[in-house]
This record gives structure tokens, C-alpha cells and sequence, in this order.
């Protein structure tokens, strides 16, 4: 993904609300599980980590990435947002 493509899919992010809220109990596989179904609907979406998770933002969005198989489009405070392009549900049309 280029710089490009990251700044189209932020702007996009900006107006969409965390569907997901990692707190105490951090990652599962449940959760992870939710997560890749929620990326092949919808393709882009916010998590939100809640103050009582004792991981850092960052280390759970590359470990979020890294099992979903998607993209970090950014990390800020504590919100990350995915993304990874949907086989069957193709909605964003990334910039070239």
C-alpha cells in the first residue's frame, strides 16, 4: 500500500465508528476470528482498545494484521484501523 492509498483509506476512516473494543481480556481467538469476518464484509474497519487492556495500540494492531492477513492503516491514541481488500464484497476502490 503506498502513501497514496493510506491517505484515501484515512479519510474514509474518519467517518466510521469502532465496531470492536479490545479490553481486559485482550486478544482471543474469538475476537481475532470476528475481526477477519468484519474485513471481508466491510473491508475497512475501527477498533477501539479500552484503557483497561494492559497492551499497547501498536503491538496489537501487527499482531491483529499479522493474523488477519490486512493492512495497519494507521494507529492513533487508542484506535487502529484495518484494512484488506474483500474477495467476494469488493466496496473501496483504492487510488492508484
Amino acid at each position: 500500500m503506498n502513501s497514496k492509498q493510506r491517505a484515501y483509506l484515512k479519510g474514509l476512516a474518519m467517518n466510521i465508528n469502532p465496531i470492536f473494543q479490545i479490553g481486559k481480556g485482550s486478544l482471543s481467538p474469538e475476537m481475532t476470528k470476528a475481526v477477519d469476518e468484519a474485513l471481508e464484509a466491510r473491508e475497512l474497519i475501527k477498533l477501539s482498545v479500552l484503557k483497561n487492556c494492559g497492551d499497547e495500540p501498536k503491538e496489537l494492531a501487527v499482531t491483529i494484521a499479522e493474523h488477519t492477513r490486512s493492512e495497519i492503516v494507521q494507529v492513533i491514541g487508542k484506535k487502529i484501523v484495518l484494512y484488506r481488500e474483500s474477495k467476494t464484497k469488493k466496496k473501496i476502490e483504492l487510488p492508484k
